[in-house]
């Protein structure tokens, strides 16, 4: 069983050598987005509403790519700057995710790049 790439024009391209998504068999793994225009490549949203609905842009186009949506989803990793983005954070989500059952989340706080305030990478199960 071989592994291919996912690669759209709708979302931004990685900043290192990795695909956007790789799907092997009926797994599709959705790497780390964030909230890129993938036109301009300039951070959209200056707070973590704003990133968070870009960031879930980005992954919906990847999905959208491979064939798939967040429906597949059974793994969401999400890793948070603040903790204090946390609840306004989990509103977009909630909104966002879309009916349940939902998948498992995890939430990390780290530091990432420049101004980026979310990061979402997403595991899917497709049929």
């Amino acid at each position: 069983m071989s592994k291919t790439a996912v690669s759209t024009e709708n979302a931004p391209k990685p900043p290192a050598k990795f695909s956007q998504a790789v799907r092997k068999g009926n797994l599709l793994q959705v790497a780390g987005q964030v909230a890129f225009d993938p036109a301009t490549g300039a951070i959209v949203g200056d707070d973590v509403v704003g990133q968070t609905r870009q960031t879930f842009k980005n992954i919906e186009a990847v999905l959208a790519e491979a064939g798939s949506s967040l429906a597949d989803a059974i793994m969401v990793r999400v890793y948070l700057t603040d903790t204090a983005h946390f609840a306004p954070f989990n509103e977009v989500y909630n909104e966002l995710i879309g009916e349940a059952p939902h998948a498992a989340r995890t939430t990390v706080y780290v530091g990432l790049p420049g101004e980026l305030l979310v990061e979402i990478d997403v595991l899917c199960v497709l049929d």
